[in-house]
């Protein structure tokens, strides 16, 4: 008797536990989740809006040589010039290619924008491709002939020195399918070309702009009065190397190699400010 008193008593203890337990398990699951409040009205840093709009941020690739693996492009205004700016892992301009000793297969190295603005902007004939901004350096040949880059007194041996260049580029599978190169001019034409035309057969101009390759930074300052202070446009970032024909002749530049792109599909993502 005193067995089954005691038994009973168990049994009664277990369920109260169970009871207190289930209710315990409702109370809790109806309560209101709790999120994270957002407040939309809430005071943003300085700058926190508008700090990368018209910017092109990239991802980092373990794949891409560091000083041409592009992570942010940019092309703002500063004063009475447009700023070109790529940012990179490395160091900036660290790299450039080893000379051939002669002009056939020289090798190319080079910061590029491709724009949409019109050839005629700065100088060409209009519509003949992209037009396209370019950091370049090549110690086999001086295309800049109006300039002394090294300061040495000659004006015809600075392609080792990174320069400035307007480029078009179109394509040609010539160069490989689908690939890119500066535009030739044809045989017999003379289409317009800017000033600073090295006379070579292809539509590039010299121009001697301000730059710097310090740290990360590739940065080209382009006065304002050369392309209209009033033209917007859209534009990309590339890295990628070019070789001269080695027959010397039309497709005389192509690119050989594209390390980066900054939009990863050349589709101008990024908006000048």
């Amino acid at each position: 008797m005193l067995n089954f008193q005691k038994t009973n008593r168990q049994i009664l203890y277990l369920i109260i536990i169970l009871f207190i337990f289930s209710v315990a398990c409702t109370s809790r699951d109806s309560s209101p989740t709790q999120t994270p409040s957002v407040d939309d009205n809430a005071p943003q840093p300085a700058g926190h809006t508008h700090e990368h709009e018209g910017h092109i941020i990239s991802e980092a690739s373990a794949d891409i040589e560091r000083e041409f693996d592009i992570i942010h492009t940019k092309v703002v205004s500063d004063g009475d010039d447009l700023v070109f700016e790529q940012e990179v892992q490395g160091e900036a301009g660290a790299t450039a290619p080893n000379p051939v000793g002669e002009l056939a297969g020289a090798p190319v190295y080079s910061y590029v924008w491709p724009t949409s603005l019109d050839s005629s902007t700065v100088g060409f004939e209009a519509e003949q491709g992209i037009l396209a901004l370019a950091l370049t350096v090549h110690p086999d040949f001086d295309d800049t002939p109006l300039y002394d880059e090294d300061g040495d007194g000659d004006n015809t041996n600075d392609g080792g020195e990174w320069h400035a260049h307007w480029i078009v580029l179109e394509e040609d599978d010539a160069c490989g399918k689908g690939s890119l190169k500066v535009k030739d001019i044809p045989d017999g034409t003379q289409p317009q070309m800017p000033d600073t035309w090295p006379e070579l057969p292809i539509f590039i101009s010299s121009p001697a702009y301000d730059f710097s390759l310090e740290n990360s930074q590739v940065l080209v300052r382009v006065p304002l009065s050369d392309i209209g202070a009033d033209n917007s446009f859209n534009f990309d970032g590339v890295t990628s190397a070019l070789r001269v024909s080695q027959q010397v002749h039309a497709p005389l530049l192509c690119i050989t190699d594209v390390w980066d792109i900054a939009s990863g599909d050349l589709s101008l993502p990024g908006e000048s400010n």
